[in-house]
């Protein structure tokens, strides 16, 4: 456990040269490249959202016009889910540590690799000339028919979220090929890690999910440019039908979100608890069974939509099996924890986070599941709330969790713990601050999307925004201590947790081949009792005065 030097040959510096990278095969350089861009977009949509609340913090229009709040709430939906969250999992964190947990050298088509990211690059360029082309107003959901009408960029908006689409198609099917083909002798399925499970479960609702979506936002395209009725009633379409086709991608792609979230979580709570995790294999299918599941109940999006009663009724029965699997994780990550040696560490502070927040997010779902409650807090800020338990409380908890996790292998140095920690009691403060209000201001009737509201929301709306600026401020403790770390951090070792696990068995960073030579499984990835036990059995074998 003790820091050494960091290595000089590691995948950062070798091959050297800007052409190197730019060409790289190198699933960990494709993986910390994806990470620029995801980080760089986090911060985009999340500078438009403290813009957001600080307009929001009076209920009279203070520096923005009706147009340009429309626009703004468009464009930090869209740059949040298309292109931070969606990716940041699996093509950033996935990408570095897939085959590092599988012992394997890379993933199995390392060539499609570099092509998904030079299409996310793609894409992302082609949203960004929607935004400075006359921005999009239509919401991240684009519903017809005001999309179909509308004068601003939602053409080349859409454009850009279908090309990202496959990018996040050929990620899934180079991960489900990578797992099946690429894992060490020896690794058997229930002897993978639970980050490999939860991976693989996202893999397949991007492969089978996201074509929809394609096709969806193509007709759109081809409606708006040609003029085909599909979804303009005034042209004999039906904009119910484009519902049903964004949400058939839409619901699933929650999963894509929080899936390896949850993946990461299995990993912070076993590995900081130092003990094997309870019920593995009830984890692994759950997350089988979440992906599964994240294809029938799309209709719950759509309950005063005109549905039939009987597809409603449907889909609100088949949404509280959503509960069942994601209530069997949380179960087992709390028995986990339970007479565990738990090691109060920042990606544990942010597991620990996690776990009350998605609690609350996931709560919340179940009543939205409800049709009498749903009717009633349709399109107000309960459901912004909800969502924003689920996806920032639940998904970006996890990724900074793993990011933490992860930092010191990636990039070969320690960031500072004390900083680390007080940035995330901040953010957790700042974020209960922003959007537990939001239950409140939807239970009483205040309505999303709205620029200006009634005086008597004007006290709650006012503490959401500055529980925005205090989550904004903790977030500016982390660039600056991560930084800081990149320029100045003490070397990490090779495993500065003294955990379990193929990847922190090479160096940090690990040379260009991940191993020096090849791994060899001799343990599971959560054989805390077994190995402890032997290793403080060979300690106690040892003469004294031996290290």
């Amino acid at each position: 456990m003790g820091a050494t030097a960091i290595p000089e040959y590691n995948f950062l510096r070798y091959p050297k040269g800007l052409k190197s990278w730019l060409l790289t095969q190198d699933h960990k350089r494709i993986g910390v490249m994806y990470f620029a861009a995801i980080m760089f977009f986090f911060f985009v949509g999340g500078l438009l959202a403290v813009i957001l609340r600080t307009e929001l913090f009076s209920n009279r229009s203070s520096f923005m016009s009706s147009d340009t709040y429309n626009q703004f709430f468009t464009l930090h939906g869209a740059i949040m889910i298309f292109l931070f969250i969606i990716p940041s999992i699996p093509a950033a964190i996935g990408n570095f540590v897939l085959p590092l947990q599988i012992g394997a050298k890379d993933v199995a088509f390392p060539r499609l690799n570099l092509a998904s990211w030079y299409i996310y690059v793609v894409g992302a360029f082609v949203c960004l000339f929607a935004i400075v082309s006359g921005g999009v107003d239509t919401g991240w959901t684009f519903y017809t028919p005001y999309s179909t009408t509308t004068s601003t960029s939602v053409v080349s908006m859409t454009l850009g979220v279908f090309i990202l689409g496959f990018s996040s198609i050929f990620t899934g099917l180079n991960f489900i090929v990578t797992i099946h083909k690429l894992r060490v002798p020896g690794m058997t399925w229930f002897r993978m890690p639970l980050m490999v499970w939860g991976l693989y479960a996202t893999a397949i609702i991007q492969v089978l999910a996201t074509p929809v979506l394609g096709i969806t936002l193509l007709l759109l395209i081809l409606e708006k440019l040609v003029g085909i009725g599909i979804f303009d009633p005034a042209m004999g379409g039906d904009p119910v039908l484009f519902q049903h086709f964004f949400w058939f991608y839409s619901h699933p792609a929650v999963y894509i979100m929080i899936l390896p979230g949850m993946a990461i979580i299995s990993e912070l709570i076993a590995h900081f608890s130092h003990r094997h995790i309870f019920g593995y294999k009830a984890i692994a299918f759950s997350s089988l069974g979440i992906a599964l599941v994240s294809f029938l109940v799309w209709g719950h999006h759509m309950f005063v939509s005109g549905q039939s009663e009987l597809a409603a009724i449907v889909f609100s029965f088949l949404t509280f099996f959503v509960g069942i699997p994601s209530g069997i994780k949380v179960f087992n990550w709390m028995m986990t924890l339970y007479k565990g040696s738990i090691e109060f560490k920042t990606p544990m502070l942010y597991a620990l986070s996690f776990l009350f927040l998605f609690t609350i997010g996931g709560l919340t779902g179940i009543f939205l599941g409800a049709l009498p409650v749903d009717v009633h807090l349709t399109d107000t800020y309960f459901v912004v709330a909800h969502f924003h338990y689920v996806m920032m409380g639940g998904t970006v908890m996890a990724l900074l969790g793993g990011i933490h996790y992860w930092w010191p292998k990636m990039f070969g140095r320690m960031y500072n713990e004390f900083w680390a920690k007080v940035a995330c009691v901040i953010i957790f403060v700042g974020f209960n601050m922003t959007f537990f209000s939001q239950f409140i201001l939807g239970t009483k009737g205040m309505p999303r999307r709205y620029h200006n509201y009634l005086d008597q929301y004007q006290p709650l709306h006012a503490f959401s925004s500055v529980g925005a600026w205090v989550l904004g401020f903790g977030f500016l403790i982390f660039m600056i201590y991560m930084i800081h770390s990149l320029m100045r951090g003490r070397p990490a070792g090779n495993n500065p947790w003294g955990v379990l696990g193929f990847e922190w068995e090479t160096t940090s960073p690990p040379p260009p081949e991940n191993f020096a030579k090849d791994p060899v499984l001799s343990h599971g990835p959560y054989d805390y009792d077994t190995v402890l036990i032997q290793r403080s059995d060979i300690a106690a074998q040892r003469p004294v005065g031996r290290a």
